[in-house]
């Protein structure tokens, strides 16, 4: 018989405090040397562009899609490639769909608060043009939708949501709550945010990659991070089963404390995480700045730095074109980055078609393992493995 959306009041009444209470120090004090080091890093929306394409693969993956962030990256620096399926190719733009919105989303924070309006918005960036699009982006579902094994009969389902005649009350609850000034903590009131949202699953699809792009949205306007970049699916991805058993366990036990304990754990790791491959990118940053101006010897290798590390895999065509260097200078930089080994050649330039060059010291702390193949990235993520027996 499949779970079904929980009856009770949101926000949940009863919380077991002394059982969270120990967790919060300590997940709080990581996300703040977490923020910390992010506030420390100049450009850091350039600089952690990885790590966000990186949040955007892995959050796409729990989903099912099977990209890595190194086809995507390669993706976008050929604009496509013959031998990939056409499932690889929508798996790419699924992912490339999340991380467009989430940048929409930090643009209309500039001005909106975080809200239904927002979030309606960024749903329909996240659907537009792939394989969701035919499910009403941008709009509260109208019908029933459940949770199981592809095209079960609702009485085979995992889960089953909260009906759709209940869905408006519910979302103005949920969004209530999302702008409570009263409540005890923030951390535990985004896990119960997060999986009140999963549990009420507003949209016919995108559900589960909205909820985690709302993480790090939540943190940043509430203050807790001093900007959108927090990557929290490395952990939830490889600890699949127990996150939806968690989440699952709210509607068929009532166990909000149980839920809060994982959500907690899952933050204070990838706080943890974020903070090392922050600090790592920025020491290689601040590396590569005396290595590319020793080596170029060039006004402008600052300048074609910032560049790749936006771009760490591009058609050196691009730079050329694109990041406002000289086209003789480009070259030359280009040449001797190369020769240095600072960049190597993913794709050999052939005839007419340029080069595709990548840029392996950044993508090593992005991906954590990372190899170049004869048909491109071989990539092993590793992450934490939630224990239960800590959490639970």
């Amino acid at each position: 018989m499949p779970v079904h959306y929980h009856p009770g009041p949101f926000p949940p009444t009863q919380l077991d405090w002394p059982r969270l209470i120990p967790l919060l120090g300590p997940t709080a004090a990581a996300v703040a040397r977490y923020d910390g080091t992010l506030a420390a890093i100049p450009n850091a929306s350039v600089l952690l562009a990885p790590l966000t394409t990186q949040e955007a693969v892995l959050s796409s993956r729990i989903e099912g899609t099977q990209a890595t962030m190194g086809e995507v990256l390669e993706f976008e620096a050929e604009g496509d490639a013959p031998n990939w399926s056409e499932d690889r190719r929508n798996d790419i733009r699924e992912v490339l769909n999340y991380r467009a919105a989430v940048r929409l989303a930090e643009q209309l924070l500039e001005t909106l608060p975080l809200s239904g309006r927002v979030i309606r918005e960024a749903h329909k960036e996240l659907l537009a043009g792939v394989r969701g699009q035919g499910k009403a982006p941008g709009e509260y579902r109208c019908i029933p939708n459940w949770i199981g094994p592809a095209g079960c009969a609702i009485e085979q389902a995992r889960f089953v949501p909260i009906p759709a005649d209940r869905l408006p009350d519910a979302m103005s609850a949920w969004e209530r709550y999302l702008h409570a000034e009263e409540a005890p903590d923030r951390l535990v009131q985004l896990a119960l945010l997060h999986a009140e949202f999963e549990a009420l699953h507003p949209f016919l699809d995108g559900n589960g990659r909205l909820g985690r792009m709302l993480v790090p949205l939540f943190m940043w306007r509430n203050g807790l991070i001093h900007r959108p970049m927090f990557y929290v699916s490395a952990f939830l991805e490889a600890n699949r089963e127990a996150y939806y058993e968690r989440l699952l366990a709210v509607s068929r036990d009532g166990d909000w404390t149980g839920w809060c304990r994982f959500f907690l754990g899952a933050l204070q790791n990838q706080a943890e995480e974020n903070q090392q491959k922050a600090a790592a990118i920025l020491g290689l940053y601040e590396r590569m700045k005396r290595e590319v101006a020793g080596l170029t010897r060039s006004q402008y290798a600052i300048h074609a730095l910032d560049w790749i590390f936006e771009r760490p895999i591009f058609k050196s065509s691009d730079f050329v074109a694109s990041s406002g260097i000289p086209e003789p200078t480009a070259k030359r930089i280009l040449t001797v980055l190369r020769d240095a080994g600072v960049l190597e050649p993913l794709v050999k330039a052939s005839g007419r078609r340029a080069a595709i060059l990548c840029f392996p010291a950044l993508l090593v702390i992005a991906e954590e393992r990372f190899a170049i193949g004869t048909n491109g990235f071989v990539v092993d993520h590793k992450s934490a493995i939630y224990d239960p027996q800590t959490l639970l």
